[in-house]
């Protein structure tokens, strides 16, 4: 997974930096087919958002998030995303028993 991290108007530091990467791991452990995440943190007056476009085989999910903190917002963020990208292994698991043993 590619991770590209940038910030508008705010100074990503370090521990921001582990601290999304840390929380986007949560992503992986669900769809290991996450081939790149692009992650924009903005800081608008007192309005700390975070935004993300995960790039999926398959597909592309889009997410953001607004809190008063930014760790808030990020943690909101991935809560979003965790929830979408479950959403999405389930439509693409084909749930039909087609290889079941049969009866004869």
């Amino acid at each position: 997974m590619q991770l590209n991290l940038t910030g508008h108007h705010v100074d990503v530091t370090p521990a921001m930096r582990d601290y999304v990467e840390e929380k986007l791991q949560r992503l992986e452990r669900h769809f290991e087919n996450v081939t790149g995440i692009h992650c924009i943190l903005t800081v608008e007056k007192l309005r700390h958002k975070a935004e993300a476009r995960v790039a999926l085989s398959g597909g592309q999910l889009f997410a953001d998030a607004v809190e008063d903190d930014m760790y808030a917002a990020v943690d909101s963020l991935v809560d979003k995303l965790d929830r979408q990208i479950i959403r999405h292994k389930e439509k693409i698991t084909d749930h039909h028993a087609r290889h079941a043993n049969k009866r004869s």
